[in-house]
C-alpha cells in the first residue's frame, strides 16, 4: 500500500506540473495576441444605423501622411438586447460594393472613393487612398444596405507625419541644406558689395588703379566661397 500511495501521489505531481506548464504557456500565448485585438478595437470606430452595425478603420497603422492605405468597412447586422459597445462584427453582409460608397473629406477637399470587397470576409470592404497631409479626416459612408438608405459621418483616427517613422533622415534634407548653404553664400556676397561701396566712397582721391585691384580681388574671393560651396 506504501508503494502504491507513493507512485499516485507521484502521478498525481507529474499531472500537476504539466497542467501548470500549459497553463503557462497559454498565458503566454493570451498576453501575445490580446494586445493585437486591443490595437484593432482601439483604433476603429463603430456606429449603427437602423439594425446594422458599421465599423471603419484604417487598413494599415500607425497611419502616416503619403504612404498608400484605405479604409476598412464592417458592415454586420446588429444583435437583438445589446448595446452598441458591446455588438461585434459577425454574420457580415456581403454584395454592398455597388450600393455603398466612401466619401473622404479633408478640411474643405472631398473625394469619393469606391468600395472593394473582401472576399474572405463577408461584410468587409475596402476603399483604398493615398492620405497625402496628417490631420484628421471624415469618413461619409452613402447608399444603400439593402432597403436602408445610409448617409453616416465617422471618423478614423488621426494621420501621422510621415516624418515621425522615417529613418534615416530623408533626402530633400540634403536638398534643403544645400538650399540654405547657398542662401547664407548670397547674404555674404552682399556683405562683400556693401564693403566695396564704402571703400569707393571712402577712398574717392585714391588712385583709380588701385581701386581696380581691391574690386578684383573681393571678386576671386566671392568666386571661391561659391566653388568651394557648391563642391560641398
Amino acid at each position: 500500500m506504501i508503494i502504491s500511495t507513493r507512485i499516485i501521489n507521484r502521478t498525481f505531481l507529474k499531472q500537476q506540473s504539466i497542467c501548470s506548464l500549459l497553463n503557462f504557456k497559454n498565458s503566454a500565448v493570451l498576453l501575445l495576441i490580446i494586445p493585437g485585438f486591443l490595437g484593432t478595437a482601439f483604433g476603429h470606430t463603430i456606429d449603427s444605423v437602423e439594425e446594422y452595425r458599421l465599423e471603419i478603420g484604417w487598413m494599415n497603422e500607425p497611419v502616416v501622411s503619403g504612404e498608400t492605405n484605405g479604409i476598412e468597412l464592417f458592415i454586420s447586422p446588429l444583435e437583438p438586447g445589446l448595446e452598441l459597445k458591446d455588438q461585434k462584427f459577425k454574420e457580415g453582409i456581403p454584395g454592398l460594393e455597388k450600393s455603398l460608397k466612401i466619401q473622404l473629406l479633408y478640411k474643405e477637399e472631398k473625394i469619393i472613393l469606391p468600395l472593394s470587397p473582401d472576399h474572405n470576409i463577408p461584410g468587409k470592404y475596402y476603399a483604398f487612398v493615398n492620405p497625402t497631409i496628417s490631420g484628421f479626416y471624415q469618413v461619409n459612408v452613402l447608399g444603400n444596405i439593402r432597403e436602408t438608405p445610409i448617409s453616416l459621418s465617422m471618423h478614423p483616427p488621426k494621420v501621422d507625419e510621415r516624418s515621425y517613422i522615417e529613418f534615416p533622415e530623408p533626402s530633400d534634407i540634403t536638398l534643403n541644406q544645400l538650399i540654405g548653404g547657398h542662401t547664407a553664400l548670397v547674404g555674404e556676397i552682399n556683405d562683400l558689395k556693401e564693403s566695396v561701396i564704402k571703400l569707393e566712397q571712402s577712398n574717392q582721391q585714391m588712385n583709380i588703379g588701385y581701386v581696380g585691384i581691391s574690386i578684383g580681388i573681393i571678386g576671386i574671393i566671392i568666386a571661391s566661397i561659391a566653388l568651394s560651396r557648391t563642391k560641398k
